[in-house]
């Protein structure tokens, strides 16, 4: 807990306060549709939402082409169906590397190639065909001087995982582990390379909703789940789950491999049965995420420095999708181009910096607080990050740099009570908002903060706050 000792706060927790780096959000650029704009019109969009990575699902000449110049960055793909081909034949591996890779980039800047996806679950048992697949075509990348510029990668989906509760006993399926997984990673620590994880908290949400909390799976403020093994307090469903991962990593000694979130959404559709989906959801599980991780709170709890990219699953609505109704709704986009939801999807794209979910009128309502008048701003706790953040950031606000006044959390203090993390945060972090006159970037410290717009108390101690 705060105290005034805790002035002596560490140097490398004011180092990351207020302006830590941002990662980097990107989208999948799926087209299982019949009604999509044309490339260039889609070029036209991300630009225009500041969208800087998007990721394929095949090497469209259309689509590569459009991106060429525009310095969006592209992830592409070698499909499932072109795995053994790729895989015993390294001359074919070759060719497609010439044919769609070499002939567009660095014009199109092409950072990655994944080869295959989700290929663990796919019927046609495929498994045994990705690793020589993803050699030959880092083969041929090296044989092409490309080696330095195009990481190689292949998308897991959380089935690969045996165990994923608690996180820390997060494990691989053993019968992937000797065969595929550990080669994987072995070779892409040797290319300095990625993991690439599809997390979908929605799926794990849908099916147990009456044990996980909705504010958990939408980043949310929420009491918090622990974990029984390493004791950290989780305030999210996606940090448990890529927790998860980290630790079924970890136990194989592959801890220094990074990780890029491939896919992660939230329906805006679903049928009657897919508990959860909705617009409202999406808009603030996707809002959310986009917010923490420009914010540069992208770590976690088992890796509180890891620095993650995220692609989100999907730009548009793709009315061919099979399945249940939420497959073909997972889009940001309708095809005509209108936001399904509003939501901000760069530091740059919609102008400004980035909105809270109360700001944008999506709030959960959980709070039960009134509404402020016109104009009045608050600076909160975002109890998403964990204690561990909050305590840093709270750290940073009372000490000499921040600056904030906290005498009154002190204990024995009016507003000492309650006597949280949480609520100290709120105080300092308001106060510290408040005295820099509520300038853009004063209510944010890496994402352990957010603006309201409906007046915060501290127990029974109000906040004051400024039009």
């Amino acid at each position: 807990m705060w105290t005034v000792a805790l002035f002596s706060f560490l140097l490398c927790s004011a180092a990351s306060f207020p302006g830590a780096e941002s990662g980097v959000v990107g989208v999948n650029y799926g087209r299982v549709a019949n009604n999509l704009p044309p490339p260039a019109k889609v070029v036209e969009l991300l630009k225009s939402q500041g969208i800087t990575q998007v990721k394929l699902y095949d090497t469209d000449p259309t689509v590569l082409r459009a991106l060429a110049g525009t310095g969006i960055r592209a992830v592409v793909a070698l499909p499932n169906e072109q795995l053994a081909a790729a895989a015993s034949r390294p001359a074919f591996a070759m060719s497609w590397v010439q044919k769609n890779v070499a002939s567009y980039h660095p014009s199109t800047i092409i950072r990655a190639i994944a080869v295959g996806n989700e290929v663990f679950v796919d019927p046609r048992n495929l498994t045994g065909y990705l690793i020589p697949a993803m050699r030959n075509v880092y083969s041929a990348l090296s044989r092409l001087n490309l080696a330095g510029d195009i990481k190689i990668s292949s998308p897991i989906a959380l089935t690969a995982l045996q165990t994923s509760y608690p996180s820390s006993a997060g494990a691989f399926r053993p019968e992937l582990v000797g065969s595929v997984i550990r080669p994987m990673l072995d070779l892409l620590r040797q290319t300095s390379s990625f993991l690439m994880v599809n997390a979908y908290p929605f799926f794990a949400y849908e099916a147990n909703s009456d044990v996980i909390s909705l504010n958990y799976a939408l980043f949310r403020p929420n009491p918090g789940v622990v974990d029984t093994g390493s004791g950290f307090k989780y305030f999210s469903l996606f940090d448990a789950q890529i927790d998860a991962v980290f630790a079924a990593m970890a136990a194989l000694k592959y801890d220094d491999v990074p990780v890029v979130i491939s896919e992660t959404g939230w329906p805006s559709k679903g049928d009657a049965n897919e508990t959860g989906a909705g617009a409202s959801n999406a808009a603030a599980y996707n809002g959310n995420l986009v917010r923490r991780v420009l914010t540069g709170n992208v770590g976690t709890p088992l890796r509180p420095k890891a620095d993650i990219d995220v692609f989100l699953f999907a730009l548009f609505n793709e009315n061919q999708k099979p399945g249940p109704t939420s497959e073909r709704n997972y889009g940001l986009f309708y095809p005509n181009e209108q936001k399904v939801y509003d939501i901000q999807l760069s530091l740059s794209g919609g102008g400004g910096r980035l909105k809270s979910e109360e700001e944008r009128g999506k709030g959960s309502g959980s709070r039960g607080l009134p509404s402020g008048n016109a104009g009045e701003k608050w600076c909160v706790a975002n109890a998403a990050v964990g204690r561990q953040r909050l305590q840093a950031a709270l750290d940073y606000a009372c000490g000499p740099e921040g600056g904030a006044d906290c005498r009154q959390i002190q204990p024995g203090a009016s507003c000492y009570e309650p006597n949280t993390v949480e609520a100290h945060a709120t105080f300092a972090f308001n106060n510290y908002y408040q005295k820099k006159g509520r300038t853009a970037g004063t209510c944010d410290f890496a994402g352990a903060a957010y603006v309201v717009s409906q007046p915060p108390t501290v127990g029974k101690c109000p906040l004051p706050a400024g039009a």
